[in-house]
């Protein structure tokens, strides 16, 4: 600038001279002075192009100026540049930062200072029942229609969640969601949502679980403390005590049979997924079921020596199924010794692996039973879960051994399938995935 200037008044110097040379010195007043107004209105009309710049245009939109203009438009050009490459950067972490909000599961909710809802994720959306767009600047407490919350919300101090009904919620399907609010800024507040939904089923199934099994366990301990002070306080005979022992070894065994079923399932639960190393042969595997299905059979009858049930097995193929064997064998035991249990003297039971037309390997148990009634089939596989609670005790059932077997199949890739009809019997299958079978090209 200051060059300028000299150059400038260097230039007005040299001209007045010249023309008062020539011209006389009331003509090289007059030159200067025009000059000036030349150089002033010049300046003016590029600083007029500098401002309207930088009112309304944008760093790649510098007008071509001249002199000292040009180095200002280019240190502003490259100021404005250098700012708005931030301005970018700031929108792309709050962009990402958005994306990730909307990616989480949980919901958020930014409150204003009033409690209006200034945005959402869609998580937060599906939980509250709020839309966005519509519901923006609307008061959270008129959106989530909830006495707990309401009650929640008008606190003064939110140092703890609270749970509310989920907006989704129906009376078929409870939806419960846990929420708090945290103060942020200048007075606004953050409300979190989560759904807890699985949460609460789990805390249930566990209240149920230790109920189910605190009464199974003191059903059997009841019976045997009456027997042990019966033989304690009355005087018996020898074949009186005898008795006694031999019903108190009944229940000793029932308390047995169901801390082994519980320690299985509680062992498939945490263990890791059988893989596909070791091939377990079927043949033998089928030959100690079809063994124990015929000692549990004959105890059912008056000597205990014979069998009172027709078990019917077919030839098993030569198939290998690839997994654990002492898994795949509870599986197989239970399933043949639940039809030997509910199957009356004299029924049939058949037993067999085949292919079917899916590709896949099914082991089948077929029983000429009582049946189950439509009702009861999607909750059979459930732990303690009886059709009928005092025949299954009545045949030394745990109500634990379809749960295990579901449990078997589901970790060797297949599923437990169920038919049965009232008054027909069942068929109780095990379907595999045919990759978890080898040997299955010798049979076409």
């Amino acid at each position: 600038m200051v060059l300028h200037l000299l150059g400038l008044l260097l230039w007005s110097l040299l001209s007045a001279l010249v023309l008062g040379w020539f011209w006389g010195w009331g003509v090289a007043l007059a030159g200067p002075l025009l000059l000036a107004w030349f150089w002033l209105g010049q300046h003016l009309w590029r600083a007029h192009r500098l401002d309207l710049w930088l009112r309304t245009g944008s760093a790649q939109e510098a007008p071509a100026l001249g002199g000292l203009w040009r180095d200002l438009s280019d240190r502003m050009r490259r100021q404005l540049h250098q700012r708005d490459q931030q301005v970018q950067i700031h929108t792309d972490r709050l962009g990402h930062f958005l994306q990730a909000i909307q990616a989480s599961p949980n919901g958020v909710t930014l409150l204003d200072a009033q409690g209006r809802i200034e945005w959402c994720n869609d998580s937060a959306a599906l939980h509250l029942g709020i839309d966005p767009q519509r519901d923006q600047l609307q008061h959270v407490v008129h959106m989530v229609r909830d006495p707990v919350f309401s009650r929640y919300f008008a606190q003064e101090r939110h140092d703890s969640e609270v749970e509310i009904e989920g907006r989704t919620a129906t009376l078929a399907h409870s939806v419960k969601l846990s929420v708090q609010l945290h103060a942020y800024g200048q007075g606004q507040l953050l409300l979190l949502s989560r759904d807890i939904t699985a949460v609460q089923q789990a805390e249930s199934m566990r209240r149920d679980f230790v109920a189910n099994v605190s009464h199974e366990i003191r059903t059997p301990l009841t019976v045997l403390m009456g027997f042990v002070e019966t033989l304690q306080s009355l005087p018996l005979s020898a074949q009186e005590q005898q008795h006694y022992l031999e019903l108190m070894a009944v229940q000793s065994s029932r308390m047995q049979a169901l801390v082994s079923d519980l320690l299985t399932l509680s062992q498939l639960e945490g263990s890791p997924l059988p893989g596909k190393a070791e091939p377990v042969a079927l043949q033998p595997l089928m030959q100690q079921v079809l063994g124990d299905a015929q000692s549990l059979s004959a105890l059912q009858g008056p000597q205990g020596l014979t069998p009172v049930h027709v078990l019917e097995m077919s030839p098993t193929p030569d198939w290998s199924v690839m997994g654990s064997r002492d898994e795949l064998l509870s599986a197989a035991s239970n399933l043949v010794n639940n039809a030997v249990r509910y199957t009356p003297a004299g029924g049939t039971i058949r037993i067999g692996w085949t292919r079917n037309a899916s590709d896949q390997v099914v082991f089948s148990v077929k029983d000429t039973g009582p049946g189950i009634a439509p009702e009861h089939l999607p909750r059979l596989s459930e732990r303690f879960y009886r059709v009928d609670r005092s025949r299954s005790r009545e045949t030394g059932g745990t109500g634990l051994g379809l749960a295990i077997t579901k449990h078997v199949a589901q970790r060797h890739g297949g599923q437990l399938r169920i038919e049965s009809q009232w008054g027909q019997g069942s068929n109780f299958m095990l379907v595999f995935p045919a990759s978890r079978v080898q040997g299955l090209q010798s049979v076409g």
